[in-house]
C-alpha cells in the first residue's frame, strides 16, 4: 500500500475506535463497530448517543460512529446515482471507492446538493459529539480495521470488502478488491486521536460548505456526466461514450480529459449562500486549533501502544505509513499551522505569481471567505478573479514554505500533512 494512497484513504475513511477486549469499553461501541448490518449499527449508535452526555467513552465512540455514517451517507448517495470515481486528487470529496451500480437512479442538481448537505450536517454532528469529550478523558480503544466498515452498495449489510482496511487497500490500488482480502491493521485510539478525527470533520465540512455556498448548476449540467455517466444528466446522450470506451482515471481517455477541461472552464460560480463561505473559513480555523490540541495531547503521552499518530517520544515505524515522527517534523507542522492561521486571519497575505512581484501586493484570504464574490477558478489563477482581495502587507514567501518542507525530509510535506491533519 503506497504512503500517499493510504493517507488519502485516512482523510476520508476514518479509523474508528473500538476495543473487543477492554472491559471499560461501552457495550454499544463494540456492537456499533462490529455490526454486520446497517440496522444493527444504527441501533448501537442510538444507544451510544443516548449515553454520551454522561459517559465520555460513549461520546467518543458515538462521535466516531457519526463520522462513520457521514461517509456512508456520501458513499450511498454517490452509489445510488451510478458514481464512477475519476480517481483524481483534484476532486478530494470524490475519492470513495464506490462499487458500480448497473441500474443508477437519475440525478438532479438539487439532488446532488442534498447529498452534500446531508454529508456536511452529519459531520457537524460528529464534531459536536467529539467536542463534548473532556480533554482529560481516559480513552483507549483498539481496532483491527478489517472488523469495521460502511455499506457502500446500499444492500443493508457491511461485507468484508466494505471494511475500512479493504477500502483503504482499494484506494491504494485504484479500485475495489475482488477477493475481499485486506491487510490487517490494528491501532489503539486515545484522546489525542479524538482531536484528529474532529479536525478531519471540520476539514471536510469546509469543503462541503464551500461548494454549497455557490450555485454550481452550470458545472453540474455541463460536466458531471463525467462522474455520473448513466444518471440521465443533460448531456449524457450527446457526450457519454459506450462503457468500454470510458477509461477509469481522469486522464485515461479523451472524453474524460475533455470533460475535465469543461469542468474547470465552468467553475464560475455565483454566491448564493454567503454564510457558508464564511463558515468554511471558521471550520478551517477550528481544524487548526484541533491539530494543536492533538499534538499537545500526543506529546504528553508516555505509552507507545499501537499509535495511529505517534509523537517523537513514541519510537518505531508506523505500520500504515512506514514513517517515524521526529521533533523536527512536529515543529515544522506547528509552523505550518501558524502560517495557515495567519493567512486565514488576514495577518499575512498569499502571493500571486502575476501580481506580487510587480505590485508587492498579496491576497487577503480572510476577505476571500468573508466578503464572497463569484468564484471563477480560471480567472483566480490568471489574476482578474483575485483582484478584489489584493492589498499591501506582509506576504508569505516561497522561502517560508521551502524551509518548512525541508524539515519533512524524504516522507514529503504532503504525506505528513495528510497524516498529521
Amino acid at each position: 500500500m503506497t504512503r500517499i494512497a493510504s493517507l488519502l484513504a485516512s482523510a476520508f475513511i476514518v479509523l474508528l475506535p473500538l476495543s473487543s477486549a477492554s472491559a471499560a469499553m461501552p457495550e454499544g461501541a463494540t456492537a456499533l463497530f462490529e455490526a454486520k448490518t446497517v440496522a444493527a449499527r444504527d441501533s448501537a449508535l442510538s444507544t451510544l448517543e443516548a449515553a454520551a452526555p454522561k459517559d465520555p467513552a460513549s461520546a467518543y465512540a458515538a462521535g466516531a460512529g457519526e463520522f462513520f455514517t457521514a461517509l456512508e451517507l456520501l458513499a450511498s448517495g454517490l452509489h445510488r446515482h451510478g458514481f464512477e470515481s475519476p480517481q483524481s486528487f483534484m476532486l478530494p470529496l470524490m475519492q470513495l471507492p464506490v462499487p458500480a451500480n448497473p441500474n443508477p437512479e437519475p440525478l438532479t442538481y438539487e439532488g446532488f446538493r442534498a447529498i452534500l448537505v446531508a454529508f456536511r450536517d452529519r459531520l457537524a454532528k460528529s464534531a459536536a459529539t467529539l467536542g463534548s469529550v473532556p480533554a482529560d478523558a481516559d480513552i483507549g480503544m483498539v481496532i483491527d480495521l478489517t472488523h469495521v466498515g460502511i455499506d457502500l452498495n446500499e444492500d443493508g449489510t457491511i461485507a468484508p470488502d466494505e471494511s475500512m482496511a479493504a477500502i483503504m487497500a482499494a484506494l491504494s490500488r485504484g479500485g475495489m478488491a475482488t477477493d475481499g482480502a485486506a491487510p490487517s491493521l490494528t491501532f489503539r485510539f486515545d484522546r489525542a486521536d479524538g482531536y484528529w478525527l474532529q479536525g478531519y470533520a471540520e476539514f471536510l465540512m469546509a469543503q462541503a460548505d464551500f461548494w454549497l455556498a455557490h450555485d454550481f448548476r452550470s458545472t453540474f449540467d455541463g460536466s458531471f456526466h463525467m462522474l455520473f455517466p448513466r444518471a440521465r444528466l443533460p448531456l449524457q446522450d450527446v457526450l457519454v461514450p459506450p462503457p468500454g470506451d470510458m477509461g477509469s482515471s481522469i486522464f485515461s481517455s479523451e472524453w474524460r480529459i475533455a470533460d475535465f477541461i469543461s469542468m474547470v472552464h465552468l467553475i464560475n460560480w455565483p454566491v448564493i449562500e454567503p454564510e457558508r463561505r464564511k463558515a468554511a473559513r471558521q471550520e478551517l480555523l477550528e481544524m487548526i486549533r484541533l491539530s494543536r490540541e492533538d499534538w499537545k495531547a500526543i506529546r504528553a503521552e508516555t505509552d507507545n501502544d499501537r499509535e495511529w499518530l505517534p509523537g517523537p517520544q513514541q519510537k518505531g515505524e508506523n505500520p500504515l505509513t512506514g514513517l517515524e515522527v521526529g521533533e523536527e517534523q512536529v515543529q515544522a507542522w506547528l509552523a505550518t499551522l501558524t502560517m495557515a492561521e495567519d493567512l486565514l486571519e488576514g495577518r499575512k497575505l498569499l502571493p500571486h505569481f502575476r501580481v506580487t512581484a510587480s505590485t508587492g501586493q498579496g491576497i487577503n484570504m480572510k476577505r476571500f471567505f468573508d466578503e464572497p464574490k463569484p468564484f471563477d477558478l480560471v480567472l483566480s489563477i490568471t489574476g482578474p478573479g483575485i483582484a478584489p482581495y489584493l492589498e499591501s502587507g506582509e506576504i508569505v514567501t516561497s522561502g517560508d514554505f521551502d524551509q518548512i518542507q525541508r524539515e519533512f525530509g524524504g516522507g514529503g510535506f504532503l504525506t505528513f500533512a495528510l497524516w498529521f491533519n
